[in-house]
């Protein structure tokens, strides 16, 4: 063999294993932008669910206002939130809105009538199982995420990372501060 053969043989080998680096980096942002998307999703139909069981609450506890105000402003605040918005951003806005749902079944302790209401426990059981299903999407996009941090992190792959300009993302992460956040918004009576 000659010296040019080698030559090409070994420049061949570097273009499919850059080419096939990059791929995989392709692939981990793709499925970080997938996980996030699926979270957003979840969280909709969190969104979708909290008027019907604020009115129903609202039919028994009329004089709880503040309850349901909270709970208003919070979802407003977490569906308000711009698409660009990072991780940081929307977990802020959704432990407020979970502290507010928090308020919400405490407030609805106090009326046995509702925790008897069909349409209360239906909806009940429905935001329940949404609530297991977001910390799911949560779980699988930090995974995720931090596959692709990894791999942008590691070497040789973070050469050809920052050749591509490939970035890192955040993780969904509570900090010190929302500690109290941590546990999932409890639907049962």
């Amino acid at each position: 063999m000659s010296n040019t053969t080698i030559i090409l043989v070994v420049t061949a080998l570097i273009v499919v294993w850059v080419v096939a680096l990059y791929n995989h980096l392709v692939t981990l942002t793709n499925r970080a932008k997938e996980a996030w998307a699926d979270i957003q999703v979840q969280l909709k139909r969190r969104y979708d669910l909290i008027p019907n069981l604020v009115e129903t609450v609202k039919g028994y506890a009329a004089h709880e206002s503040s309850a349901f105000e909270n709970v208003t402003k919070a979802r407003s605040a977490a569906m308000g939130l711009p698409a660009q918005a990072g991780a940081k951003e929307k977990l802020q806005a959704e432990n407020q809105l979970s502290g507010a749902l928090k308020n919400l079944f405490a407030v609805s302790e106090a009326y046995p009538d509702l925790k008897a209401n069909q349409n209360f426990l239906q909806l009940q059981q429905e935001l329940g199982d949404t609530e297991d299903k977001i910390q799911a999407a949560r779980r699988f996009y930090n995974t995720t995420v931090m596959t692709l941090n990894t791999a942008l992190q590691s070497f040789p792959s973070n050469i050809v990372a920052a050749s591509f300009n490939f970035k890192k993302m955040d993780l969904f992460e509570l900090s010190a501060a929302d500690a109290a956040a941590a546990e999932p918004v409890k639907v049962q009576f």
